[in-house]
Order: C-alpha cells, then sequence, then structure tokens
C-alpha cells in the first residue's frame, strides 16, 4: 500500500499504527514499574479547554468565549486479568483501604522496531475506579481488568 507524502511518518514508513504501545507506571513519579506495561487498550488520551461565554454590553453578533482552564478524560486501561500485580496491590490499597499513593504514568506509541513515536505522560495519577468484566459459565472469553485514573495533567511528548 503506498500513502501520499504528506501521511508519511518516520522513516517513510507510513502512519503509526496504533496497536504498538506500552504503559509505564512510574511509582513515587521515578522508579519504573517493569511488570505492569502490557495492556490490550488505552482509552481518554483527551483534553479540552473549558470555555465561558461573556456578552459584550450593546454588541448583538457574537459574544466572547474566554478560556477558563483544561479539563482530562479520565486515563483508561483494559488488560487481561494480572495475577501478582505490583499495580493491583495498588489499586486493591485505594479502593479497600481509601489509600492513595499517585504515580506519574507514561504511554508511548512504538513503530516496529519498538522504538517510541510519541508520548503521553500523566503527572500525579491515581485510581478512581477499577472492575473486572463478567465471569460467564457459557463464554470463552478473557477476564478483562479495566483501571481508570484521573490525573493531575497530561503533556504530550512527539518525539
Amino acid at each position: 500500500m503506498s500513502y501520499p507524502s504528506d501521511l508519511l511518518g518516520t522513516f517513510g514508513a507510513g502512519p503509526p499504527l496504533g496497536f504498538r504501545f506500552g504503559v509505564f507506571f512510574f511509582f513515587g513519579g521515578v522508579i519504573p514499574n517493569p511488570l505492569d506495561i502490557r495492556f490490550s487498550k488505552v482509552s481518554g488520551l483527551t483534553s479540552t479547554v473549558n470555555t465561558q461565554t461573556l456578552q459584550e454590553g450593546g454588541q448583538n453578533l457574537y459574544a466572547h468565549r474566554l478560556p477558563t482552564g483544561i479539563q482530562y478524560d479520565n486515563l483508561v486501561l483494559e488488560r487481561g486479568l494480572a495475577v501478582g500485580s505490583l499495580l493491583v496491590t495498588e489499586f486493591n490499597a485505594t479502593m479497600s483501604l481509601f489509600k492513595f499513593n499517585p504515580s506519574n504514568v507514561l504511554v508511548s506509541l512504538l513503530d516496529e522496531s519498538g522504538i517510541p513515536l510519541s508520548s503521553w505522560l500523566f503527572m500525579t495519577a491515581y485510581p478512581v475506579k477499577w472492575s473486572v468484566s463478567p465471569l460467564d459459565a457459557d463464554s470463552n472469553q478473557v477476564v478483562i481488568e479495566t483501571m481508570e485514573l484521573s490525573y493531575q495533567r497530561m503533556q504530550s511528548i512527539r518525539i
């Protein structure tokens, strides 16, 4: 398949594909967790500028829309149910003991060689939701664990 020149990515390989990625948790902000890096799906890579509408006296043609802040969606991570995971231990402490230990999370989009093309850094992330897919005797599906994290802010890193 050929791509127009404006869609060619690094080294002319075409646009990046969304199935090669890694998720890296940095406990205490700096120590990487080498075990909990494989997820099947990542979503919530969204930020929005909130605005407030301000009518100017006597001006009926338009209204001013002023920025009031940035809003981030929760970072949602999905994977097959993991046993013996440090991340599960952290989620369990939050959900059962109301004990929070925020960490930084780096999501990296990778090329076919495993080299990062683009990354998103989520600062001071902590769990806000944890769910497990239904257990169903009539199904032959992998049990999926879904983790949602709220965070202070997100920074896009283009490489």
